[in-house]
């Protein structure tokens, strides 16, 4: 039984070559990386379009903020819920099959969100729009996991955050243009189609594995041969609960992921309300996109500077540990900071910056459950994740509440929103995010 196991988790190697030691490696991988970058981008488009908007949603089907809070609510609630599930089928039966199922689904319920014709109809649509989404980052860290060697996979967890938050920041921008040519109903139906025809291109190239891609060649394949490809027996989650580096990845994710979520949920309806700035202004879809275009280089910066950083401190370990503690004090400090300003732009502008410094902790976060969870990759980044959007759903339905408790004064909101992210300082100071489960286990 163990021998199976074992067999399945690496990948078949073509006969050697007496010319392999000259080849360059081929670059086959970096097309995995531009399909994940693409992915990203479609993710955010078809998640921000909601909170953009919101407004007409609302006022076409009568709802309270309490009640767009809860919409929000259910559809992070069951995109955190199965986020481990599809994690876990992606290191049981490869990304390729899991990612397609997961697109396909979430666009028709992109789509079909275009056709809400009350509260309830558009709760259970934007729940199984959560549902079916769920897992999509999980199965791109497992995918990197397998088709790149170890040294770039932090720098390619930075690309593809910089490409979710730019396709979040720029979405205010499209769904701004397009809602001028057409309703809110039919922008639902075309967003819907960008993940259909990813889908369709990815199935018919992408592998689980490198070694049946025949323009792989055994030098780039030489460099991915310590990495585990396939499936596997069973997740020993005993060993995941009882792990404290798990739970560490959690809560800081957790924080993160609650603070940050204003800016994808209740942002353009703070910057009418708070800041009394008009959505017909051609500033709105910007200063409403800003927070995610810096967030975008954040995780860009972080992802780059990573590698020498860990040089500079000794291990990877300090490096993700200083990201990770300077990013969430960085973040607390400026969404404090945005209360006191009066003027609305410095004020956007700190929050902006709040999120670039949110965004330095993303790429090490990823790499961590890369490298911590090793051939359960997927499952360890899907309980990762389930932890970070369980916070955000908590932020989407607290606003509200908190909101009417404080009489409608946002400042209150972004109070919390601080502390949250302060907290998560804490997590960083004594996670070790570079030890797989195993060894750890091996050594305990």
């Amino acid at each position: 039984m163990a021998s199976s196991s074992s067999s399945v988790n690496r990948a078949p190697q073509r006969p050697p070559s007496s010319l392999s030691a000259s080849l360059h490696p081929s670059r086959v991988r970096y097309l995995v990386v531009v399909f994940s970058v693409i992915l990203a981008i479609i993710t955010y488009i078809d998640r921000v379009a909601l909170s953009q908007a919101a407004p007409q949603i609302s006022k076409d089907l009568g709802l309270s903020k309490t009640e767009m809070g809860w919409v929000f609510s259910f559809f992070l609630t069951a995109y955190a819920l199965f986020e481990i599930p599809s994690g876990f089928l992606g290191d049981r039966l490869g990304p390729r099959k899991v990612l397609m199922r997961i697109v396909l689904s979430w666009s028709v319920f992109v789509a079909l969100t275009g056709q809400a014709f009350n509260w309830i109809s558009l709760l259970i649509v934007q729940t199984l729009f959560g549902a079916g989404e769920a897992g999509a980052f999980p199965n791109i860290a497992k995918a990197f996991s397998v088709w790149l060697p170890s040294e770039e996979r932090v720098r390619a967890q930075g690309i593809v955050w910089l490409s979710a938050r730019w396709g979040g920041a720029f979405t205010p921008l499209l769904v701004f243009g397009i809602l001028k040519l057409v309703s809110w109903r039919l922008a639902f139906t075309i967003f819907g189609c960008l993940g259909t025809i990813w889908a369709v291109f990815f199935y018919f190239w992408f592998r689980d594995r490198p070694s049946d891609n025949p323009k792989v060649n055994a030098a780039e394949l030489e460099l991915l041969k310590d990495n585990h490809v396939g499936g596997h027996g069973s997740v020993p989650w005993a060993k995941f609960a009882a792990s404290k580096q798990v739970w560490l990845l959690g809560a800081q994710y957790f924080c993160l992921s609650y603070s940050w979520y204003f800016s994808i949920t209740w942002l353009p309806t703070y910057l009418r309300e708070a800041r009394h700035l008009d959505p017909k202004d051609s500033m709105f879809p910007i200063l409403a996109g800003l927070p995610l275009f810096l967030g975008g280089i954040g995780c860009l910066f972080s992802g780059f500077i990573a590698k020498p950083l860990a040089k500079l401190l000794g291990s990877t370990t300090a490096a993700r540990r200083t990201l990770g503690c300077g990013g969430f004090l960085m973040a607390a400090s400026l969404v404090a900071l945005s209360t006191i300003l009066k003027d609305p732009i410095p004020a956007v502008v700190a929050l902006a910056f709040a999120s670039f410094a949110n965004d330095l902790v993303m790429p090490g976060s990823w790499g961590a459950c890369m490298d911590v969870g090793g051939k359960y990759a997927g499952t360890l980044s899907g309980a990762m994740n389930m932890m970070g959007n369980l916070g955000g759903a908590l932020a989407s339905l607290a606003a509200p509440y908190i909101l009417r408790w404080a009489g409608n004064d946002w400042n209150i909101v972004l109070y919390v929103a601080a502390g949250v992210y302060f907290m998560g300082t804490f997590f960083w100071l004594t996670v070790d995010s570079v030890t797989p489960l195993e060894k750890a286990e091996a050594h305990a």
